[in-house]
């Protein structure tokens, strides 16, 4: 337990980056933790913070040893709650953050939703890149890897983008052989809505070689407008396949230039690492991993 006590203060410390304010947080004075601090580093044989007469700054081996030191403090919290909340159905509201991508995540929402009507959802649907903490949510779904330690995460699945277009499109412009036939196509381009940057389309190139300059008939900043607009046969689109999916299976786009795309991305849920997993939180946790790429 003396262990654990210490790992709480360093935590605290390098979350606060004083001890001071560590101190505070915790109720006693900045020596206890700046001792307790030295005696878990005497312990470990490493030092875990640079000091300054200003400021501490977690040393490369204290950013590695923060990490485990979140989740066991997190294992505490959820076993603690997990303990006193054990009669209790899970209940209450949850804000949660999504991506446009109705299609793929409102079947699973619903049989949340039918499973668990004690617990009330606040859905918020954007490709914004939301501030998991300062803006107040439960719970997030991003692409890609994480980058922000204050959050812990669990892997969704996996998705593909595709270039499409529909077989009347096609049939008037020609089909695209290689990356280089799209110069004589209609694009229709995503913007990313936090950059106003295109995304790139996940071509294969050479090493080394320039990404290639592709021509716009449109830009938009949801995938679901650019789907709309393939569908009227009015240019090649750039599309998550669980989003094409649909649409294929009906003959209504087909694929391009499959063999010349490289790109595999990730779904995740984040939530903030210093919350106790409530059994609201937790049974939405597991439910959507289970239930989202089933389908």
């Amino acid at each position: 337990m003396e262990s654990l006590g210490g790992i709480a203060f360093f935590v605290q410390a390098a979350e606060t980056r004083s001890f001071s304010e560590a101190g505070r947080n915790l109720g006693v004075s900045s020596s206890a933790v700046g001792k307790s601090v030295s005696r878990l580093e005497e312990r470990l044989g490493v030092r875990l913070f640079h000091r300054s007469t200003r400021s501490i700054t977690l040393t490369a081996e204290g950013a590695l040893f923060l990490e485990r030191c979140r989740r066991i403090l997190c294992e505490v919290e959820a076993a603690e709650l997990e303990l006193s909340e054990t009669r209790q159905a899970p209940r209450g509201r949850l804000r949660i953050s999504l991506p446009l991508v109705g299609m793929l995540v409102m079947p699973a929402l619903t049989a949340f939703m039918h499973r668990y009507p004690a617990i009330e959802l606040d859905v918020d649907f954007s490709d914004r890149l939301v501030d998991v903490i300062e803006e107040g949510f439960d719970v997030v779904m991003r692409t890609g890897e994480p980058t922000d330690s204050r959050l812990m995460s669990r892997p969704l699945g996996n998705y593909r983008l595709q270039l499409a277009a529909s077989p009347d499109y096609l049939a008037r412009r020609g089909t695209p052989e290689v990356p280089a036939d799209l110069i004589h196509h209609a694009c229709l381009q995503h913007k990313f809505p936090s950059t106003g940057k295109l995304e790139s389309w996940p071509l294969k190139r050479a090493k080394g070689a320039a990404e290639a300059r592709l021509p716009v008939s449109m830009v938009c900043n949801t995938s679901a407008a650019l789907m709309e607009v393939a569908l009227a046969g009015l240019g090649i689109a750039c599309l998550p396949d669980y989003m094409l999916r649909p649409a294929i299976e009906r003959g209504e786009l087909v694929t391009v230039l499959d063999a010349h795309i490289e790109h595999q991305g990730a779904f995740r849920l984040l939530w903030p690492s210093s919350k106790n997993l409530a059994p609201k939180l937790r049974v939405f946790i597991d439910f959507m991993v289970e239930e989202l790429f089933k389908r």
